[in-house]
């Protein structure tokens, strides 16, 4: 007989493509039947079948504070009471426009939109209108959000142009994306000599989460600052994962660069649909009604997101709550490493904020390429070793997990028990 969370995947299999309204949520990589959750609380979810997981995805890093906060519910709460949607300014608007230029220096103003996604395809629009040019830089392995020229990737030549990598991405929409291999001082400064004057951006993940965790080597960062300064392009920092995950002021305060241009989600909207970009004023200063740069949104500034994330962003600011996120994740990695290092297992682990990353291979990965030779085969394994003890990670060895504030000593001491006996397996 099926178990419930298969009878309810085959249904939507039939109505939803691949039963899944995001492609990796249906276990593509890995194999198997995703289960259909039913409710979360602190650092733990529950699937139809009463199955409880702690949980690592944390619907892929909003919730910094675990599932449905008492404090954030509340919020939600009394400000869905009053409207759902306006479509008009509201006072709540101004409140989290001003924490986030408040908390970010880079920030002089901010707009807000709905996703992720409609920050940085935003954010590259105003770059290209603010100068005037059309080229734009991205890192292989990257992800910005789904826009069309962000769908590309590396050509057969080290300095292509990028070929699309979707179908339905014409590939003269993406004849102004240049790609580049992320950490490549080098690469990065034949580009700008190459094509300096035609550079309208350059947008990068400071700390990569979508190529598993990979974090960006500070001379690669200030050689990206001095080259975009010196031929005038936007430098854009996609902090959509890592703002507010890996510290307060993001992965720029812990790296103390200034970017141009910023793009925010995830976390601002404590697992609400809320997405942001800003950065210099004179840039912002482009978007229209005040400038020639046309962007809009029915529910940008939703007020019940923005109530989510003002809740959010209050509990996050409290002293000590960095130090504590990000001690949570070291015990939780080293933890996993000197399980595997017992077991005889190739594998590697490290974290950044509350943002970890896990690999079968014997250091952790700094380049695209390295991340391509990790063990998938055992990492697949690992995850339903893992899942089958009740340990819920992402579905996929290239993205990075997360841990939450409700993430305890108890949790911590089960997942690292529970790759014990899942290393022990794989042998």
């Amino acid at each position: 007989m099926s178990s419930q969370n298969q009878q309810i995947f085959e249904r939507a299999r039939e109505l939803i493509p691949s039963g899944v309204n995001s492609p990796v949520r249906a276990f593509g990589s890995v194999g198997g039947i995703p289960p259909t959750i039913a409710k979360g609380a602190g650092a733990r979810i529950w699937d139809v079948e009463g199955k409880e997981y702690i949980d690592y995805v944390g619907s892929w890093g909003p919730l910094i504070l675990g599932h449905a906060h008492p404090e954030v519910v509340a919020a939600v709460q009394e400000v869905a009471a009053d409207g759902l949607s306006f479509g008009a300014p509201t006072a709540a608007e101004l409140d989290i426009a001003d924490v986030l230029t408040q908390t970010i220096p880079s920030l002089e103003q901010v707009r807000l939109v709905s996703s992720g996604t409609e920050a940085t395809m935003t954010a590259i629009r105003l770059a290209r209108g603010f100068t005037g040019r059309s080229t734009i830089i991205k890192f292989e392995g990257c992800y910005h959000g789904h826009a069309d020229a962000l769908l590309v990737k590396a050509g057969s030549g080290a300095l292509t142009f990028g070929q699309p990598s979707s179908a339905g991405v014409p590939p003269e929409v993406t004849a102004h994306t240049l790609v580049l291999d992320y950490n490549d001082s080098e690469m990065l400064a034949d580009a700008f000599r190459r094509n300096g004057d035609n550079i309208a951006a350059v947008i990068v993940e400071p700390v990569a989460g979508n190529m598993n965790l990979v974090k960006a080597h500070a001379e690669f960062l200030n050689t990206l600052r001095e080259l975009c300064t010196r031929h005038g392009a936007v430098l854009i920092f996609d902090e959509v994962m890592t703002g507010f995950r890996v510290g307060l002021q993001g992965a720029q305060g812990m790296y103390s660069i200034t970017p141009d241009l910023t793009t925010l989600g995830k976390v601002i909207g404590g697992g609400m649909p809320v997405g942001a970009f800003g950065g210099r004023r004179d840039i912002m200063q482009k978007i229209a009604p005040l400038g020639p740069v046309y962007q809009a949104g029915t529910l940008s500034g939703n007020p019940v997101a923005v109530a989510a994330g003002l809740a959010t962003l209050k509990l996050i600011s409290a002293p000590g709550f960095y130090e504590k996120l990000s001690a949570t994740a070291t015990d939780l990695v080293n933890g996993m490493m000197q399980a595997a290092k017992t077991t005889g297992q190739n594998f590697s682990a490290q974290s950044a904020g509350g943002m970890f990353g896990l690999y079968f291979r014997t250091t952790p990965p700094e380049t695209y390429a390295q991340v391509m030779e990790c063990d998938r085969d055992k990492f697949n394994a690992f995850f339903h070793a893992m899942l089958g003890q009740g340990i819920s990670i992402a579905p996929s060895a290239f993205e990075a997990g997360f841990v939450s504030s409700a993430h305890g000593k108890a949790e911590i001491d089960a997942t690292i028990e529970a790759a014990r006996t899942a290393f022990e397996q794989l042998k």
